[in-house]
């Protein structure tokens, strides 16, 4: 195989929550100018969301890792510093500890709206915050190729992200409930397996052709085709309330890719399961995170995380090395010990609780750690 090895390169979106900093629930309506200066300051990266609650930030393309983290601290340190101006701060969190998505407002936005009245409540409820990776891979067939094969690892991506436990301040004993809000969205999930571009594109325009959808970005998979880029677009993870492990989970999902392309390059694949499989993976990766392991489906049994964890970095290690990313991909070995933000979060409420907070106490305490934590430090 003569292919020519893609570029790999990456770029980010991430959405944050805008809280209010003495009560810390979420600003229901932010003026304008919070939004407007954002976009003065960092020019065609940073966008509202569905939520006015929420803002959308999005790197250039990164020709490395470390590209990448200059460009997304940024990001992170220019938006807190703006909303700070106006009394708020960003938190990093798929879901916000205790804020309901009642009150909520809506962006005033043609597409926004569009998808309002097309989907209805699930929309409105819609109060998640994620992060997108985008890999460079300019061959069609070849993406196609790549997102059959990187499904498996998906689950075992979004163990590492998890940040959202809690929904509109109730535990909800999932460590990713963000994916159970979404997954009440059409055309979500683990997608199906295809055999060429061609074939993707003869089901996409189906629905294109019978009006359901305008275009493939209303495919909302766990990982896609953009349709507005020659990338493959990873999105079932939360959002890293750190930005280091945002800039982790960006090494391994390139990594991983590249790894699938070294081994198509020796006429070998990696095995493809059905997603019924694939889909209780994910669902364990929800509810438990990295606590109870996944399914190994070659020797069919549960494993520990770690130990599935440590393979998976060791299977990637000359890509590591070759995209010059050892520290990046490295630090997913501490997770299993340190935590995820989701961990994290629910140790945070609970040790509150025990020293005789109210459950609202504890939460506000939540906020607090994920104000400090999702703004990188100088």
């Amino acid at each position: 195989m003569n292919q020519p090895q893609p570029s790999f390169t990456v770029g980010v979106e991430e959405e944050y929550l805008l809280v209010d900093r003495e009560s810390r629930d979420l600003v229901v309506d932010p003026p304008a100018d919070l939004l407007a200066e954002c976009q003065k300051r960092l020019p065609g990266r940073v966008g509202p969301e569905f939520m006015r609650s929420q803002i959308e930030v999005g790197t250039t393309v990164c020709a490395t890792i470390t590209d990448l983290r200059a460009e997304l601290t940024a990001l992170r340190r220019t938006v807190s510093d703006v909303a700070q101006a106006y009394g708020m701060a960003i938190i990093a969190a798929s879901t916000h500890p205790f804020a309901s998505w009642l009150p909520q407002k809506t962006t005033d936005h043609s597409r926004y709206n569009a998808l309002a009245r097309d989907i209805g409540t699930p929309l409105r409820r819609l109060l998640i915050c994620a992060m997108h990776v985008h890999a460079g891979i300019d061959d069609v067939n070849l993406r196609i190729d790549l997102m059959n094969q990187i499904r498996y690892f998906l689950p075992h991506l979004l163990v590492l992200s998890t940040s959202s436990p809690f929904w509109q301040g109730q535990e909800t004993m999932l460590k990713s409930y963000r994916l159970a809000v979404f997954d009440e969205m059409p055309r979500t999930g683990i997608p199906e397996s295809f055999s060429t571009n061609d074939e993707y594109e003869r089901h996409l325009q189906m629905l294109i052709d019978t009006g359901v959808i305008e275009d493939g970005t209303k495919i909302w998979w766990d990982v896609r085709p953009s349709a507005r880029f020659p990338t493959l677009e990873m999105r079932i993870c939360d959002i890293c309330s750190n930005v280091e492990d945002s800039l982790m989970i960006a090494a391994l999902y390139v990594c991983l890719l590249r790894m699938l392309w070294r081994l198509k390059r020796l006429n070998c694949t990696w095995r493809r399961y059905k997603n019924m499989l694939i889909e209780e993976n994910r669902w364990r990766a929800m509810r438990y995170g990295g606590d109870r392991g996944l399914i190994d489906f070659g020797r069919g049994t549960l494993v520990p995380y770690p130990d599935l964890l440590a393979e998976m970095v060791e299977l990637i290690a000359e890509d590591a090395e070759a995209l010059n990313c050892q520290a990046e991909v490295g630090r997913a070995l501490t997770v299993p010990q340190r935590g995820t933000s989701a961990d994290r979060q629910l140790a945070i409420y609970n040790e509150a609780l025990a020293s005789g907070a109210t459950e609202r106490q504890a939460l506000v305490r939540v906020v607090d750690w994920l104000i400090e934590e999702t703004v990188p430090v100088e």
